[in-house]
């Protein structure tokens, strides 16, 4: 990577991780699980939200897709939020824009859980749920480059790798107290019910868990890289973003490719998945949710042993486990269900095994920027890329479904995992230089 205007990196002494840095990170996975929830549940009730917020005598079809174009504007918006909080980020601390940022996710999330449906009050009820879905982007904008900042920075070299998977593992357990929430509330209640009022539970009880994120975070400190750049002199004094687009351009793109295995992984695999087994494949609701928390919970665990591989076996040979499993994970899947689904629970669990190449991504895109810009660059590359790959991705496979049929799905992961395969190929390569802190 071009070398910084500023030091590219900060000093911290090798050690091992201690009792401190063992509350960081699970305080950090948590209020990230918490917020995480807040952010996906959204998607586990597409189905409900598609006939209470749009007209009754609409196609089923249109209606989905509008609900998904709603999902998509929370991706949209994500770099609006990311580029601002990582700005002060940068400049200010990292700590006080990890606190705003779970805040502004839990508000609207509890809002939604009071909304009036289209039968009370007509077109206004989806405009104020996207307005809504929108607050949520750009609160899940600044979350995610930041956590993963603020937690690579409070390990110790050597164990970034870890500390990113480990809050990497929170955020996917948000998925899956999401999935199992959803799994509950079908399995509970009558259709009848779950439109009527249950559904609103799982935002009413993300909105009570936001806001204790919100105070979970009060417990944490600022990290030594920071104070130590604050100490020293080193904060960046023009415009980070500037800094980032003129000094960092080969980090910005390799960031933005990674993050793009991570959309297809995460979009498709753990949150499409649900819906589309039930639409194009006659899978039982409740066998849908059991089969994605199987594949959440596998993803949670999966995502540690991905730090652990980036720790051990270095960012190019790991990102290329996770990518091949990806791959092969993602053809089975959906070669079973189309051939009547008779292995879906277990194929399911062994793609979100391989989904884990999460836990590996975020450690590439943190060696990518150094300490003075590495919350901006992280965040406007990974934000910019999961908009448009992020909110692409459903209509792009809703509309090929047709004419490519029910593997339409795993031929866009299987695609994105080869992009996976040669950024590992090259990272193996080059063998360049990253920053550590």
């Amino acid at each position: 990577m071009t070398a910084s205007s500023v030091s590219p990196s900060v000093s911290i002494p090798a050690r091992r991780l201690d009792r401190k840095d063992a509350r960081t990170l699970l305080l950090s996975a948590l209020g990230g699980a918490l917020e995480f929830y807040d952010f996906v549940i959204f998607v586990f009730l597409t189905a409900t939200l598609r006939q209470l917020f749009f007209p009754p005598g609409m196609p089923g079809w249109l209606a989905e897709l509008q609900v998904y174009g709603i999902f998509a504007a929370g991706y949209l918006v994500r770099p609006i939020g990311g580029i601002v909080m990582a700005h002060f980020g940068d400049r200010s601390g990292r700590k006080r824009m990890f606190a705003l940022s779970v805040f502004l996710m839990a508000l609207p999330t509890l809002c939604i859980g009071l909304l009036p449906t289209h039968a009370q009050i007509g077109i206004a009820a989806p405009l104020l749920l996207l307005f809504l879905r929108i607050v949520q982007g750009i609160a899940i904008g600044g979350e995610v480059p930041g956590a993963w900042t603020f937690v690579a920075e409070h390990a110790p070299p050597g164990r970034v790798g870890f500390a990113c998977a480990s809050l990497t593992a929170g955020l996917t357990a948000g998925i899956l107290i999401g999935s199992l929430i959803s799994t509950a509330i079908n399995t509970w209640f009558a259709p009848a019910e779950v439109l009527g009022w249950a559904w609103r539970v799982p935002f009413l009880i993300g909105g009570v868990f936001g806001f204790l994120a919100v105070y979970l975070r009060r417990w944490l400190s600022e990290t030594p890289v920071f104070t130590a750049m604050r100490e020293s002199r080193q904060l960046v004094r023009e415009l980070p973003l500037k800094q980032v687009l003129r000094d960092h351009r080969a980090g910005v793109i390799l960031s933005m490719l990674v993050t793009w295995l991570l959309t297809a992984a995460i979009v498709v695999i753990i949150l499409m998945t649900p819906t589309l087994v039930q639409s194009q494949f006659g899978i039982a609701p409740q066998r849908a949710f059991l089969g994605n928390s199987l594949a959440a919970f596998c993803l949670t665990l999966s995502a540690i042993g991905g730090g652990l591989l980036v720790d051990r076996l270095g960012r190019g040979r790991a990102l290329l486990i996770g990518s091949l499993g990806v791959f092969a994970s993602s053809f089975a899947l959906y070669y079973d269900l189309n051939h009547g689904g008779a292995n879906f629970l277990p194929l399911y669990a062994l793609a979100g095994v391989f989904v884990g190449v999460v836990g590996v991504i975020p450690a590439v895109m943190i060696a990518a920027f150094p300490a003075p810009v590495r919350f901006s660059g992280l965040s406007f590359s990974y934000n910019v890329a999961y908009a448009v790959f992020g909110a692409l991705t459903p209509p792009l496979i809703g509309s090929l479904a047709p004419k490519l049929g029910g593997m339409t799905a795993a031929y866009y992961v299987m695609a994105v995992a080869v992009i996976g395969v040669l950024v590992s190929v090259y990272l193996l390569r080059t063998k360049q230089r990253f920053h550590e802190h």
